[in-house]
This record gives structure tokens, C-alpha cells and sequence, in this order.
């Protein structure tokens, strides 16, 4: 090793430290305003609500008809391995809980932009750890990460383990885990990750498929033994119970079906209409999806995969949209600036002005400031609507922003040719 990598190395190791206070420091104001000034009735309301499975389990009494406490008074509402994993927040004291929970929320979005932003920042060479602090900074203030710390959501660690487990090259720390094994882990935590099937199945990933059902189906079995009369519960009743997850057609439910529910038509007709919008935003989602897997894009295959999830599902809270990092961060590619020789400037390349017009949008607030349009009676409603499904429409425009950068000649967004094997397999 010569001098200057020996320079460079000392110099990206004291980066570290400086890095992480950056990212701390991005993410306090968030924390701070959920954490230590949000009214003590709304406190982390959904880690409650996976604790208080953990204390049914402890004390004997039934997961799916225990209640918080009031005001808010919600049910669990994941299948019975969800339990389990909670069992350790039932150990400490619900304080504890809460801000172990809301640091791990912190680390798994750090983590997300790592491995989503990876062509990116191992292209600083000396000044990796700064790169990533930066590039992570602004994620903490998208309103759908926001809201996941606000509600101590669990979708920061669903993203991060199907962006692992189909990441190209393979992150080093699954070295020993066969592919679709993490995409099987979060399915036996909550549904919506199957999509990743799907997307196995189009593209006939057959091994991964299999990989992916065998292990939510082995877990799942497996809490059967461990919770015979959960999972008959689950299963058999609460599953099929859409009352449990509140009222479908609020603003927080931000699905193609939210968006129906809340501007029509009812019945039969807006049924009808929802999946004749699943089946065209489907088709075209998946055939996305399998282009950017033909490219060995694996970051843009997550990302359209996981916005499928949030539009497809029948009900897709805000905070479901945490898929958006991945998203940003497939916009941008290996070089967002890189234009080739066509002479037109670096601030007008595709992905760079793809990636900056998504952040800016879900920076916003919209749908919040939908409501606030609509309780003005005398204000014209339609701004008010078409505000109030921001996140339905932005989910769509990003999907039209990944078909458009996707289709751009002088970038493959590949970007792997300049990485060392160490930064691969990081």
C-alpha cells in the first residue's frame, strides 16, 4: 500500500465519527418533535401497539382482541411471528421501548441509503463517510420517514431487508443467506412484501420464489406451534377484518383504493374501477421492474417493486412510503450529473433533476396541507383534493420518472465498473 492510500484510509477513519454526529444531528429536530414534544396520548402509538403483543404472550391473554389504552385503543394487527419478535420490547419499560425502537428506526434509514445509495457514494473515494452523512441527512425529513419515527412504525426494517436481499452485488454480511430469505422474513411480518414474489414469479426467479415462501411459510408454521390459538385467530379471522386497520378512506391511506374511497365511485363501480387500476399500474410496475433487473439494476428493481407495494395494497399508510429512499437514490444512479457528450448542462441530466423534483415532493407535507385546504368551506375543494392525494400521485410520477431515466441512452445506471471488491461487497 503506498503512502497515499495509507493517508487516505486515516483520513476516511476519522470521517466516521463526523459522519455519524451529521446524521444525529439531521435526525434529532424529528426526534425531538415526537419523541420529547408530541402530546404523551399520540406517543409512539404503533410501538405500543407491537409491545402490548409482547405482553399478551407474557401474561396469557389474547393477541388480537387485547386493546391500547385509550384514546387511541388499537388491536395488533400482524400475524403471530410479529409477536414474537416483540416479546423483547415487553421486557423494558414502555419509555425504553420507545426511544430503543425510534435509535434502531434511525440506524435502518441510515443503513437504507447505504445500500440503496451505494454506486453513489463509493465514488468519493477518500470522502465516503461524508458523502453518505450528506446523502442521508435530508431522508430523515421526508414526511413518510418522518411519520414512521412519529408512529414508531416498523417499515424502515421491511425496506431494509428486501433492499438486502436483492441488492446486486450482494451485500457481504449475507454471504451465508440465500437470496429471498429476508424478502420471506418480512412477508412473515407483514403481507405486503409478497410483492417481491410476484416479482420473482414474472421473472421467472424461480429458486428465489420458492426461497421466499418456503421461509414464510417455515416460520409461519413454526409460531403455529409456538401460538396455536393466535394464529387461528389471526388467520382465520383478523386477517380478513379491514376495521382493524381504521377507516380506509382517511387521508393517511395513500393506495390507489384509498385515493377511490375518498373521491368515488362507490360500490360495485369503484371496486371495479380499483382493479382495473391495479391490473394497468401492475402490468406496467412489473414489466419496470424486470427491465431494471435485465439492466442489473437492482437498485431501481427494489424501488419500483416497493412502490408497488404502497399502490397495489389495499390500504397504504403514509408511512408505508419509506420505499421513497430507495427510490431517490435509484433516480440518481452512479453519476446524476453525467450528461456524456451531448453538451446539454449537468443540472438538466434526467436523474439528477428526477431525483431532486421526488426528495422536494415528499419533503412536503401535501396531503396534511389537503386537509387544511379542505376544512376552508368557501376555498375551492378541487386544490384541496388533488393535495389530500399527493402521495398516491407522487408514487405514480415516480414510477414515470424511473420508466424516463431508465430509458435514457447515455446511462446505463449501472455504475458498478468503478468499484473495488471491498466496496462491492459492503
Amino acid at each position: 500500500m503506498d503512502n497515499g492510500s495509507v493517508t487516505t484510509t486515516r483520513a476516511t477513519r476519522w470521517q466516521w465519527p463526523l459522519a455519524a454526529l451529521l446524521i444525529a444531528a439531521a435526525a434529532t429536530p424529528v426526534v425531538l418533535r415526537y419523541l420529547v414534544f408530541w402530546p404523551m396520548d399520540q406517543w409512539q402509538v404503533d410501538v405500543e401497539v407491537y409491545r402490548e403483543a409482547g405482553v399478551s404472550i407474557l401474561t396469557g391473554r389474547p393477541i388480537y382482541a387485547a386493546m391500547t389504552e385509550a384514546p387511541q385503543l388499537l388491536p395488533f394487527t400482524y400475524p403471530p411471528f410479529a409477536a414474537i419478535l416483540a416479546l423483547p420490547l415487553a421486557w423494558v419499560p414502555f419509555p425504553v421501548a420507545a426511544w430503543f425502537w425510534t435509535l434502531a428506526q434511525v440506524i435502518a434509514t441510515a443503513a437504507i441509503v447505504w445500500y440503496a445509495g451505494w454506486r453513489l457514494i463509493h465514488r468519493a473515494d477518500g470522502w465516503v463517510p461524508m458523502v453518505f452523512a450528506v446523502l442521508a441527512a435530508p431522508m430523515f425529513w421526508l414526511h413518510p420517514v418522518s411519520d414512521g419515527i412519529r408512529f414508531g412504525q416498523v417499515n424502515a426494517f421491511m425496506v431494509l431487508a428486501c433492499l438486502m436481499d436483492l441488492r446486486r452485488p450482494r451485500p457481504g454480511i449475507l454471504k451465508w443467506v440465500p437470496p429471498g430469505v429476508l424478502v420471506g422474513l418480512a412477508m412473515s411480518i407483514k403481507l405486503t412484501p409478497g410483492v417481491f414474489v410476484v416479482h420473482y414469479l414474472v421473472n421467472r426467479r424461480w429458486r428465489e420464489a420458492a426461497t421466499a415462501v418456503g421461509t414464510a411459510v417455515g416460520v409461519t408454521l413454526g409460531a403455529w406451534v409456538l401460538l396455536p390459538e393466535a394464529s387461528f385467530a389471526f388467520w382465520g379471522g383478523a386477517l380478513q377484518d379491514p376495521t382493524r386497520l381504521g377507516p380506509n378512506f382517511g387521508t393517511s391511506n395513500q393506495s390507489l383504493r384509498g385515493f377511490l374511497l375518498r373521491v368515488g365511485p362507490d360500490g360495485v363501480a369503484g371496486t371495479a374501477l380499483w382493479l382495473v387500476l391495479v391490473a394497468v399500474v401492475g402490468f406496467f410496475g412489473y414489466r419496470l421492474a424486470r427491465q431494471m433487473w435485465l439492466r442489473d439494476d437492482s437498485i431501481g428493481e427494489v424501488a419500483v417493486v416497493g412502490l408497488l407495494a404502497c399502490l397495489l395494497s389495499p390500504v397504504a399508510w403514509i408511512h408505508h412510503y419509506h420505499w421513497i429512499v430507495v427510490v431517490i437514490f435509484a433516480l440518481l444512479g452512479a453519476r446524476p450529473w453525467r450528461r456524456g457528450d451531448s453538451g446539454v448542462p449537468w443540472w438538466r441530466s434526467r436523474r439528477l433533476v428526477a431525483g431532486v423534483v421526488v426528495t422536494a415532493w415528499f419533503l412536503c407535507r401535501m396531503p396534511w396541507w389537503g386537509i387544511s385546504w379542505l376544512n376552508h368551506r368557501d376555498w375551492p375543494e378541487l386544490p384541496g383534493r388533488i393535495l389530500q392525494n399527493a402521495d398516491v400521485a407522487g408514487g405514480l410520477v415516480a414510477l414515470g420518472l424511473l420508466w424516463w431515466v431508465n430509458r435514457d441512452p447515455e446511462d446505463s445506471g449501472r455504475g458498478a465498473s468503478h468499484l473495488t471488491p471491498e466496496s462491492a461487497r459492503s
